[in-house]
């Protein structure tokens, strides 16, 4: 499997109150130091990963990657060609907000080489987006998409929907409209409440209570029947698309793949090795300066640790995972892997599914994938 490369731009104009991701606003950045830090922080990298690997995805998130100067954008892609093969299919996506400001550099983008865009629209209607704290419109989100399909190959917007005191039909004619605009990805996202988010405390002081979990469920089922009765079944929990245009990039964790991150805060995991990058700006650059890197921890990771990572992702996806693969992978024995009798319970109630020799969950079983990672993933392999 191809390395994926990701890349992290912390910068926002504003925190939205929902977002726990590591995002900052600053009132100046400067681009010629973050460009040199984030090329050292490559370099770092390309010192470690093994030699001669190809790279199948790139990916620019944040924060709001769409702030970064196209330069900045091109200096780092073409960086990743020089430092490792880039497959002649790469995928190079970025994270951006619908604004006309930020689409107004998606030409000098895609001739960058950014082949594939995720736009943050979030919601259509204004009332929403005011609530979640955004800065666009829907005018100005749409105007964006369009601007987006004209210059991308690809192009995925998210959707957060379970929001408060939402309603079936509101959230299926927001669906709806949403698929009409022919994109061939959609991230579409229950509305979760994140410790140490401006929603949790709104939630704490009585200012709004999230929609209860029996009509997001509701929702979560209408989501998924609908995108795929359009065509873009769910590949992922949260993840729609048209066959062949899922995200490679984000495949490759979910496959428990190799990746490499770079920039504030990012992880990643370079065999059996995890990292994770100072999460401050300023943290990170004074890395840099002190070690040429912005690695704060790299820690070896234990082969039932590595084996429970790769049960946790991968029974996300629609197509499941090959337990016996995984348990020679890890040089472990199937029973180690997964309490057999709770599979089996779990199979006769028709929430998981066994062809051949894949495992998955079922559309019965999807709306209860934590619940059930519990009942089937050993204790012992989960606290390793």
């Amino acid at each position: 499997m191809a390395l994926a490369l990701y890349i992290h731009w912390p910068f926002c104009l504003k925190k939205c109150p929902y977002c726990d991701f590591n995002s900052h606003v600053r009132d100046g950045v400067d681009v010629a130091a973050w460009q040199a830090a984030l090329l050292a922080d490559m370099a770092h990298e390309a010192r470690e990963a093994a030699q001669g690997q190809t790279i199948g995805s790139i990916f620019f998130g944040g924060g709001t990657p769409s702030l970064m100067p196209p330069a900045l954008v091109s200096a780092l892609i073409e960086a990743a060609g020089r430092h490792w093969q880039l497959a002649d299919d790469v995928e190079i996506t970025l994270e951006a907000n619908p604004s006309s400001v930020e689409a107004a550099n998606f030409a000098a983008l895609a001739s960058a080489g950014v082949n594939r865009v995720s736009l943050g629209v979030q919601a259509l209607d204004n009332e929403t987006l005011q609530f979640l704290g955004r800065l666009h419109d829907v005018d100005e989100a749409l105007a964006a998409l369009d601007v987006a399909q004209r210059h991308f190959a690809r192009v995925s917007f998210d959707l957060i929907y379970a929001r408060p005191g939402q309603r079936a039909d509101q959230w299926e004619a927001e669906l709806r409209r949403a698929l009409s605009f022919g994109t061939g990805h959609l991230s579409l996202y229950q509305l979760t409440i994140e410790p140490g988010t401006r929603f949790a405390t709104l939630v704490r002081e009585g200012r709004f209570a999230p929609l209860e979990d029996d009509p997001a469920a509701d929702l979560f089922a209408l989501t998924r029947a609908i995108a795929a009765d359009a065509g873009l079944p769910a590949y992922e929990t949260s993840n729609h698309a048209r066959p062949g245009e899922e995200s490679r990039h984000n495949l490759t964790y979910w496959r428990y793949g190799d990746y490499l991150g770079i920039g504030p805060g990012a992880h990643g995991r370079r065999g059996q090795v995890a990292t994770v990058r100072h999460k401050k700006p300023e943290n990170y650059l004074a890395a840099i300066a002190r070690q040429d890197h912005g690695i704060a921890e790299a820690r070896a990771l234990s082969r039932p640790e590595q084996a429970s990572e790769a049960l946790l992702m991968g029974l996300r996806l629609a197509e499941g995972i090959e337990p016996a693969a995984l348990a020679a992978r890890f040089g472990l024995s199937p029973d180690q892997m997964l309490d057999a009798e709770k599979v089996a319970f779990h199979r006769n109630l028709g929430l998981l599914r066994q062809d051949g020799g894949r495992l998955a969950v079922t559309e019965a079983g999807a709306p209860l994938l934590e619940a059930l990672l519990g009942e089937i993933v050993p204790a012992g392999l989960v606290a390793a």
